[in-house]
């Protein structure tokens, strides 16, 4: 633990947060809201969980999301069991989720998640089984509640958008336990009449639990087997449902279905105005392409006059004629240039030059051996001539000159220092400076 007055850089500073926390806050669980959902492509999230009063920073890394056997989104009420922790470069305090589960509505959201995966896996979504919808339909079948606004909605604006359209209203229960037959029914029904082109499937706005009937399988069985083109509009732009996804199309709202749905008279007017105005400006353009054609025949027709082909020859000739003048003076002035570089190579390349440069290099070279070898000669004579003289001091012979002489025995040449080494009638040799003399032992002294 550091005193007061230590010093820390704000790495230290971060660090020991982050195990302060970690070792006070052991695994809890929290409840909240998921909201500012991330998913980068390491397959982790990043989420902020909050409550009306407060928000907390959260990751959860992507060993761990495999284990969820839903999928977290935005709005999603949740109890997170998770370790308090410190993301130390950026300083920010924030929870490591280990488990996640749905709280509240989203036990329902999560069986919402389910079946959706499950009837996606199955191809009930598939674009290819989607059926386009009659741009001009005769009658539209509407399955909804008798007495809500959605039925309101369409009916006003599919009078609005085309009064001559017809419209059959199946009357259904949109919620409660028996809402989801009376929906598969009333869709039955249609397809066995045929006396529809097209259904809208509406619901006005609700809670995730009030639109439950539209999240049932047999519903979205149903919606996917219809041979007649189905448009789902259930609750607001911000709800989505499976009969959403099942169905042919989707609209935000019951509104928006009937516009999908309804042809708008006035734009089929504008449409046929245009198809004229198309027609009419497709006739004046095959016209101009016509004048035009015959326009450029006429002018080939001119080029192919022999009068006009006489012309063009006559040109190319000048032009032939006038490039054979200037082939010969281009010719010589290549001619000459490469005749002077020719001349350049050959002075360079004559031998009296190179051998003239030969003879330079080889009096330099001359003179740079000679001068090393007449200082060594000088340095060698010096080392001679002292050589010599320490020979001349250390021989035997200037030691003669002096006044001294060598003693040896006759018979072994053996230097004789010491009177131990003769007897009585021994033959000496003694060596002078000058010659020698040979002497024999006629009486030993020895110093006492």
């Amino acid at each position: 633990m550091r005193d007061n007055n230590s010093i820390y850089t704000v790495s230290q500073l971060c660090h020991e947060t982050r195990l302060l926390l970690e070792g006070t806050f052991l695994t809890l669980t929290i409840e909240g809201e998921i909201s500012n959902m991330a998913r980068p492509a390491s397959g982790h999230i990043y989420f902020t969980l909050k409550d009306d009063k407060a928000q907390v920073q959260c990751a959860m890394f992507r060993s761990q999301l495999r284990k969820v056997g839903f999928k977290p989104d935005n709005g999603l009420r949740i109890q997170l069991k998770a370790r308090v922790s410190l993301y130390e470069a950026r300083g920010n305090f924030q929870l490591i989720g280990e488990q996640m589960e749905p709280a509240g509505e989203g036990a329902l959201r999560q069986q919402f998640e389910a079946l959706k995966r499950k009837l996606s896996l199955e191809g009930l979504y598939d674009e290819a089984s989607k059926q386009p919808l009659p741009q001009l339909p005769q009658k539209v079948g509407v399955i909804t509640s008798p007495t809500g606004a959605a039925v309101h909605d369409i009916i006003t604006v599919l009078n609005n958008r085309f009064p001559a359209l017809a419209v059959l209203i199946y009357p259904v229960a949109v919620q409660g336990d028996n809402a989801k037959h009376e929906v598969v029914a009333a869709i039955d029904l249609a397809n066995k009449r045929q006396d529809c082109d097209v259904i809208i499937l509406a619901r006005g706005g609700g809670s995730l639990e009030d639109l439950w009937t539209f999240n049932e399988e047999i519903v979205a069985r149903a919606i996917h087997q219809s041979a007649i083109p189905i448009v789902s509009a259930i609750g607001h732009e911000v709800d989505f449902s499976i009969a959403d996804f099942a169905a042919d199309y989707r609209a935000a709202t019951p509104s928006a279905a009937a516009e999908l749905v309804g042809p708008d008279q006035q734009q089929w007017l504008s449409h046929f105005n245009y198809l004229a105005k198309q027609l009419s400006s497709q006739l004046n353009n095959d016209l101009s392409d016509k004048n035009l054609r015959l326009e450029q025949l006429k002018h080939r027709l001119k080029q192919a006059h022999p009068g006009a082909q006489l012309h063009m020859h006559a040109q190319r000739l000048d032009d032939i004629q006038a490039r054979l003048l200037q082939t010969p003076k281009q010719l010589v002035q290549r001619q000459q240039l490469t005749l002077s570089k020719l001349n350049a190579r050959l002075f360079n390349n004559n031998p009296s030059q190179r051998l003239h440069a030969l003879q330079k290099r080889l009096t330099a070279n001359q003179q740079n051996l000679s001068l090393p070898l007449q200082r060594r000669l000088q340095q060698a004579r010096i080392r001679f001539t002292d050589c010599n003289k320490g020979l001349e001091t250390l021989s035997p012979l200037a030691t003669l000159s002096r006044g001294y002489s060598i003693a040896k025995r006759e018979h072994d040449s053996a230097i004789i220092n010491s009177t131990k080494q003769l007897n009585l009638g021994d033959k000496v040799t003694i060596q002078l400076t000058d010659g020698h003399l040979k002497t024999r032992v006629e009486e030993i002294n020895e110093n006492v």
